[in-house]
């Protein structure tokens, strides 16, 4: 029987004329779901299917890198293996840059398999494939093996892309959080200075970032009294800020209604732990002053303790209870009680003021605070705080810890 060569070399350019066109659809398909964010689960069964139904790949694995590991995020027949076990197989083949027969491999695992394809950016290893059950041989085996590279490259691709988005929209929420969290702030801190016949005073506010997790308040209760407070919020960003404006709302409703700074305090810390859950905790020292009576009553809650400088001496007010929002109930609350003279400086502050290293292994600590104040205790609240800001900023050569507040009171 007479075979025409001419006739089947023109077959065979037929088929690889058919087979290309066939990538080129293939390869336009997936393009086409990529550009319409098609997820992912959804491409990598159109992967599997190009696999398994066109290019007769009976066992796939298609491993790709996250976080510095491997996950296995498409496989099909024989035996499935474990993550670990695939990620140690693909080690022993990470100089191979290219598809490549694992013929002649002893491992265990490689030598289940028919071919290997790494997927590279630069040096780093982003995906690999192992191809099993696929017979092909010769220039038609090559040519699928570069296509089914070009194949897994795309998929890849549209991981990074879609990481790359998630990361971005994940930082553009960050911000705008970060945004709010400071507007919510902004609206807390008292804007000007308070100053009447029997009090003076100025605050200093220094967020280490946009947004810190120190508030303090001043306002008169009525006529013959007035309350201030001092806190720091664990945390940052919008949850702290909402956090301390439900403080700030709570803790002048109740301190306007109940007279009893005991009271108050419980009521509290009541409310931070229904709010948080015990997941965030605050620092507060909180006082009021009856001008009347000279009296100043107050609660140290784990704050730093306020300094009343009366022209003489110096007292540091720790009486207290723990920290607002870490016990359901208080263990214990002390009130504490001191007679103010004429005149005397009250200095409050947050813990950030006391993160300054001067020099190794000695730190601003706070008798070298109590020393600044009897020496400065002279001046005027404003001039106090700036002065007292300029001192750390020359000894400590202007490098800022964490978020500082200085609230200072001249008692008249």
């Amino acid at each position: 029987m007479y075979i025409n060569d001419g006739d089947s070399g023109e077959d065979e350019l037929i088929k690889l004329l058919l087979k290309r066109q066939w990538e080129l659809n293939s390869l336009l398909e997936v393009t086409q779901a990529i550009n319409k964010n098609t997820a992912i689960p959804t491409l990598l069964q159109m992967l599997e299917v190009i696999f398994k139904n066109y290019l007769q790949v009976g066992k796939l694995r298609f491993l790709v890198e996250k976080q510095g590991s491997f996950a296995c995020i498409s496989k099909y027949g024989g035996d499935f293996e474990g993550i670990s076990v695939l990620h140690k197989a693909c080690l022993l083949l990470k100089k191979v840059k290219s598809p490549t027969s694992l013929t002649g491999y002893t491992d265990g695992v490689l030598n289940s398999y028919d071919y290997f394809i790494p997927i590279y950016h630069k040096k780093k290893p982003l995906a690999y494939a192992l191809i099993g059950d696929f017979t092909l041989s010769g220039e038609m085996m090559s040519n699928d093996l570069n296509f089914m590279q070009t194949l897994i490259n795309m998929i890849v691709v549209a991981l990074e892309n879609k990481k790359l988005f998630r990361e971005r929209l994940q930082a553009e929420r960050f911000q705008r959080e970060m945004e709010l969290a400071v507007e919510v702030q902004n609206m807390l801190i008292p804007v000007k200075i308070h100053k009447d016949k029997a009090v003076e005073a100025s605050a200093k506010y220094l967020p280490h970032q946009d947004i810190g997790g120190d508030y303090f308040d001043f306002f008169r209760l009525n006529d013959e009294e007035f309350l201030w407070c001092i806190a720091d919020v664990s945390g940052k960003g919008i949850a702290a800020a909402l956090l301390m404006s439900n403080f700030q709302a709570s803790l002048r409703a109740w301190a306007t209604v109940d007279s009893d700074l005991t009271s108050v305090v419980n009521r509290l810390n009541s409310i931070v732990i229904r709010n948080t859950k015990g997941e965030r905790f605050i620092t507060l020292f909180v006082a009021k002053y009856n001008e009347r009576t000279r009296k100043l009553q107050y609660i140290n809650a784990g704050h730093n303790p306020t300094i009343v400088f009366n022209g003489t001496n110096a007292i540091r007010l720790k009486t207290g209870t723990t920290m607002i929002g870490v016990f359901d109930e208080l263990p214990f609350i002390n009130q504490g009680e001191v007679t103010i003279e004429p005149n005397s400086l009250i200095f409050n502050y947050t813990d950030g003021l006391m993160d300054y290293e001067i020099e190794q292994d000695h730190r601003w600590n706070e008798d070298k605070l109590l020393t600044y104040v009897t020496d400065n205790g002279h001046l005027s609240p404003d001039l106090f705080n700036h002065n007292l800001m300029d001192h750390l900023s020359r000894i400590i050569k202007g490098k800022r810890i964490d978020d500082i507040t200085l609230l200072t009171l001249r008692v008249f």
